[in-house]
């Protein structure tokens, strides 16, 4: 049995939630109100996974995690709304910890539970044997305004993060761009999904403004989440990070994160390596899909060039692609079942022959900076 522990101060909630795992026959389930009586269950029951709300009176869900993470870490699932607010919460609840979130059926944009329950099921089961690590310390790198002539300030504001990162888009094509893609130049291409903002947020950090190469990320997330997910990641990394929402060439100095609800793909345009967004393909389960992405870049740009990254997530999203640019003269890390929160992704590249090398999350960036630099 699978001992979880529902967190919501919505009675109503609780219930619906309870009823859609006490059907799944093999869940020992408790329920708490608030931050205290989550931390609370959490010593008396100790459950095996946590549903936790972040809005809650008492005690608010990020309080409660950073009590749980400290006192019994468990892997915790944050149940989450689809705002700008909440991407923000959720990025902070998952550097203290939690593995993964959900949408929060019936919040700010209007879900059902039927909307969210696959998704749920399948998150609740995998976060189950998940790795809780400590939580995440990033070490922000001091920033060269002389290398990033159009950054903006530091500090970030929870509203407006959008309208901001339009604005610096236009600020940055006004000001010197960096050089665009050439034949021949190498490209780093990152696919990742459960328990990826934090290891993103250890890896990217870790390239600096020199960099030579363009960074494509494909990272399974909402649509509304990749945009404060771009803010926050420009804010830490001495690259310059972006959201792709439209056609952009692929530059140099740049690391671009596919939008979430789309998928990313590479393409040329006159003769210029572009990278844009496209409806979901059907074909595809995740998105955006680590899969698509690969083939298109394995379409337009040289095997030798290219390294894949695949890190921690569920499923096999992007094995096949990935495999395909090691047989054909590219190179690919997958990281290592010692550090994944959830060895899925990762593992099924291993099994399928397509990883060059399989390396700890901490050592990934030095290994992408050694090959970068030949």
């Amino acid at each position: 049995m699978i001992k979880l522990l529902i967190v919501d101060d919505s009675a109503l909630m609780r219930r619906q939630l309870a009823m859609l795992f006490e059907a799944e026959v093999d869940f020992e389930i408790r329920q708490a109100r608030n931050g205290q009586e989550a931390v609370d269950e959490n010593r008396l029951f100790q459950p095996d996974v946590v549903t936790l709300d972040i809005n809650m009176p008492e005690m608010d869900g990020i309080t409660a995690l950073s009590l749980i993470m400290a006192e019994r870490p468990v892997p915790v699932v944050m149940v989450s709304s689809l705002t700008e607010k909440g991407a923000l919460a959720t990025f902070e609840a998952l550097n203290l910890g939690a593995v993964d979130y959900v949408a929060k059926p019936g919040g700010t944009i209007s879900l059902t539970l039927d909307q969210v329950k696959v998704d749920l099921l399948a998150k609740v089961r995998a976060a189950v044997k998940a790795k809780v690590g400590k939580p995440g310390r990033i070490v922000k790198p001091a920033r060269s305004e002389a290398v990033r002539p159009a950054l903006r300030p530091a500090a970030a504001p929870v509203q407006g993060l959008r309208q901001r990162l339009r604005d610096e888009r236009e600020t940055s094509e006004r000001a010197t761009s960096p050089a665009q893609y050439a034949s021949g130049d190498g490209l780093l291409v990152v696919g990742v999904s459960t328990g990826g903002p934090r290891a993103l947020e250890q890896v990217l950090p870790g390239l600096p403004a020199s960099f030579p190469w363009p960074v494509l990320v494909a990272q399974h997330m909402p649509g509304s989440f990749t945009g404060p997910f771009s803010a926050r990641l420009d804010s830490l990394c001495e690259l310059n990070v972006v959201e792709v929402i439209r056609p952009m060439p692929v530059q140099s100095g740049t690391i671009f994160i596919g939008r979430g609800g789309a998928d990313m793909v590479v393409t040329r345009r006159g003769g210029t390596l572009t990278v844009m967004p496209k409806p979901e393909s059907a074909e595809h389960l995740w998105h955006p899909s680590v899969e698509l992405l690969a083939r298109s870049v394995l379409e337009h740009v040289k095997p030798q060039g290219i390294v894949g990254v695949m890190l921690t997530g569920m499923g096999y999203d992007g094995a096949d692609g990935f495999t395909a640019i090691k047989r054909a003269g590219g190179r690919t890390i997958a990281e290592s079942e010692d550090t994944a929160v959830v060895f899925g992704m990762p593992a099924v590249l291993i099994e399928r022959g397509g990883a060059s090398l399989v390396l700890p999350l901490d050592k990934v960036a030095a290994q992408i900076k050694a090959w970068a630099s030949r």
